[in-house]
């Protein structure tokens, strides 16, 4: 077990044969045929993007503690190390699209500003739709013809049915482009964050280690994700020890251990400072011995 996550299944890409390409399309018809056990209902947390789209149809979502209502026009994003479940798509259809990490890249500034799930119009459902049915037939070619095959070609297929989905806040247009500075400055920020924030708990850390001035961090972080460099990293501290609380019987001096806190009052201090409750009560709201507990890490 990984993490210490006892309720938490570990999911790694593991394509299906014939999807050796760093993207797999399936549909929730195909999920629900694929999860008799109907284990998709527990908590989960893929190394892979999650994307789908609800064409028709209406269920239920849960990602890192928020619960969304999916109905038709209902579009999904579950970023890698999020833990979710699909609490309730036995009604949904529409496609579901698995890809790894890196397959698209230049997307950061994207996927950093949309939500866990947003809501799409019909025209711009239909249209999205569309897109997601030629990902489709150039993925089934690709498949069945390996001479047809062209990474390139389904990543650009990709990459066009996300702009064509994304909300308006979180379009790359509306954010600095790939190669504006600022956009890179975060990005090396986001990265080094994620590797490293049970050991570096200040921004000055990590400005010392990338070579940047703390101000410039904040200043990069602010333009991506509207909010500074430090309650960036706070919020991430913040996300894993809740999915310690939530999903492990660690004690609250553990999780302060695993995310790198010298005691537990420390960690108690900023626990409290950011949700307004101690970690205890915190976890006896939302609890590690919910639904799940002890579900063997296999996908």
């Amino acid at each position: 077990m990984e993490n210490g996550h006892q309720a938490v299944r570990q999911l790694r890409y593991a394509p299906a044969v014939g999807s050796p390409y760093g993207v797999e399309v399936l549909d929730f018809a195909g999920l629900r045929a694929m999860d008799t056990a109907r284990r998709r209902v527990l908590p989960q947390r893929p190394d892979f993007h999650v994307f789908a789209l609800v064409g028709s149809g209406a269920g239920a979502h849960e990602a890192d503690f928020q619960g969304h209502r999916l109905e038709e026009g209902s579009a999904v994003w579950i970023r890698p190390g999020t833990v979710h479940r699909w609490s309730d798509i036995d009604g949904c259809d529409g496609p579901l699209i698995l890809f790894r990490t890196g397959f698209l890249p230049g997307f950061t500034a994207a996927e950093t500003a949309a939500p866990a799930c947003w809501h799409l119009d019909r025209r711009r459902l239909d249209l999205a739709l569309l897109a997601a049915e030629h990902l489709r037939c150039e993925h089934d070619a690709a498949s069945r013809t390996p001479a047809l095959a062209s990474p390139a070609l389904l990543s650009h297929l990709l990459a066009a049915l996300l702009l064509r989905a994304l909300p308006a806040a979180a379009d790359p247009v509306a954010v600095p482009p790939a190669g504006d500075r600022q956009t890179a400055v975060f990005r090396a920020y986001r990265d080094a964050v994620e590797e490293h924030f049970t050991t570096r708990h200040h921004v000055a850390d990590h400005a010392r280690a990338l070579g940047y001035d703390p101000r410039t961090l904040t200043r990069a972080t602010r333009a991506v994700t509207g909010t500074g460099a430090k309650a960036f990293l706070d919020q991430r501290i913040l996300l894993e020890a809740k999915r310690l609380l939530a999903h492990t019987d660690l004690p609250v001096g553990g999780c302060a251990r695993r995310l790198g806190f010298r005691d537990v009052g420390n960690f108690t201090t900023f626990f409290r400072r950011q949700t307004g409750v101690p970690p205890a009560a915190w976890r006896s709201v939302h609890g590690a011995a919910g639904p799940g507990a002890g579900v063997p890490t296999a996908r």
